[in-house]
C-alpha cells in the first residue's frame, strides 16, 4: 500500500489510560459508547450514527452529538486495514506505533467499557522524548479518536526506524486540555535534560538538586567513577551519616536489577544507596530496591516532580537551561463520557 494512501490515526486509551491493558495485551484499539450496542448494525453514514448517539445518550449536550459520532463512524467505516495507529500511553508513558490488523468487531464480553475494537499489529514503542514538542501536542488531542496530520511524518519514520530530518513545525492551533498540561511540561523537562545533560553533566545537575534539598554534594572526576557519580552528605566534611552514594543514569530507556544489584553491592549497612535515571525502572529492579531499606530509586517521573518542588531555589544557570513559570489553568468541572 502506498505511503499516501495510509491514514495515521491517534487514539487513547480512556482519560485515565484505563483500556492499556486491553490494548496493549489483547493488541487492539477500542473506543467505549457502550450504550451505543454494536455499530456494525447501524446504516453506514453519519446521521445514523447521530440519531443513535442521540437516543442512547439523551442527556448529551446537543453540541457534542456530531464530534462523538464522527469518531464512532470513523472507527468502523474510515479506518482501513494497514492504516497506522499511534497510542501514547499513560501507564508507561510510551508511544506505541502499530498497523490495523482486521476490520470492525463488536466483543463486549473482552472489556464491557470498551467494546467496539479493531486489531493492531503493534510494531514499535519509543520514549515520550523521542518526538518533538509539536509531535506530543498533536497526540495530546482532546478526542479520543482523531486523525493525525500535522506531524504524520514524524511518526510514519520512527515506524520505518528512520530519524525524522524533517523541520520541526510550530503549530499553535492544537489545543491542550488542561490535564494534559503538566504532562506536556514533564515532557518538556525531560527532553532537556536528555539532550542538553549527557553523562557527567546530568550528575552535576542532580548534585544540584540535592544541595537546594539541603544536602552537600561531592561529584566524582568526570571519568571512570567505578559506579557512583556522586556523594551526598549533611556535614560539612561529610563523616557523619546519612552518607548516600548516587549513581545517575542519563539514558532514557528501563533500567534492569543487574544495574541496581551493582550500586547496592557498593553500599555498606551504615550508608544509603540513590539511583536516579530519566527512564524508568524495571519490575525486578523495583521489587529488588523495595527489599532494601537503605535503597532508593528516582525514575524520570520522580525526578521532575522533585524539580517542580525545588525549582525556586536553582541557581540561574539551570533555570536558564528549564525556563519554567508558574500559570494557572481552568481545572475541569466534571468529565463527559467517551
Amino acid at each position: 500500500m502506498a505511503n499516501q494512501e495510509v491514514t495515521i490515526w491517534g487514539i487513547h486509551a480512556g482519560k485515565s489510560g484505563d483500556a492499556d491493558r486491553l490494548f496493549l495485551i489483547e493488541n487492539c484499539i477500542a473506543v467505549g459508547w457502550a450504550k451505543m450496542g454494536d455499530l456494525g448494525a447501524l446504516n453506514a453514514d453519519r446521521e445514523a450514527f447521530k440519531a443513535k448517539v442521540a437516543e442512547a445518550y439523551p442527556d448529551k449536550k446537543p453540541g457534542a452529538i456530531p464530534n462523538n459520532a464522527g469518531q464512532l463512524f470513523r472507527f468502523v467505516h474510515e479506518i482501513k486495514i494497514g492504516d497506522i495507529v499511534v497510542y501514547p500511553s499513560k501507564q508507561d508513558r510510551q508511544i506505541h506505533i502499530g498497523r490495523i490488523d482486521g476490520n470492525y468487531k463488536y466483543n463486549p464480553a473482552k472489556e464491557p467499557g470498551y467494546p467496539n475494537l479493531r486489531p493492531v499489529k503493534w510494531n514499535r514503542s519509543f520514549p515520550r522524548t523521542h518526538f518533538s514538542q509539536g509531535a506530543l501536542y498533536e497526540i495530546g488531542s482532546a478526542m479520543s479518536l482523531f486523525q493525525v496530520k500535522n506531524y504524520a511524518e514524524e511518526f510514519r519514520a520512527a515506524l520505518e526506524d528512520k530519524r525524522s530530518a524533517l523541520p520541526i513545525k510550530e503549530d499553535d492551533t492544537v489545543a491542550l486540555i488542561a490535564e494534559d498540561i503538566e504532562e506536556t511540561t514533564r515532557d518538556f523537562i525531560l527532553k532537556r535534560l536528555a539532550q542538553e545533560l549527557k553523562g557527567h553533566p546530568l550528575a552535576e545537575f542532580i548534585a544540584h538538586l540535592l544541595e537546594t534539598m539541603g544536602y552537600r554534594a561531592r561529584i566524582s572526576p568526570e571519568g571512570p567513577d567505578g559506579g557512583i557519580d556522586i556523594i551526598a552528605h549533611k556535614d560539612e566534611l561529610g563523616f557523619e551519616p546519612p552518607i548516600i552514594k548516587v549513581q545517575v543514569k542519563s539514558s532514557e530507556g528501563s533500567i534492569g536489577d543487574p544495574v541496581v544489584s551493582a550500586l547496592y553491592g557498593k553500599v555498606s549497612t551504615s550508608e544509603f544507596g540513590l539511583l536516579v535515571t530519566l527512564g524508568t525502572f524495571a519490575a525486578p529492579a523495583k521489587n529488588f530496591a523495595r527489599s532494601k531499606s537503605n535503597l532508593r530509586l528516582i525514575d524520570g517521573e520522580e525526578l521532575v516532580s522533585l524539580i517542580f518542588q525545588h525549582y525556586e531555589s536553582f541557581d540561574s544557570k539551570y533555570k536558564g537551561l528549564l525556563p519554567l513559570k508558574k500559570v494557572y489553568v481552568p481545572e475541569p468541572l466534571e468529565e463527559g463520557e467517551e
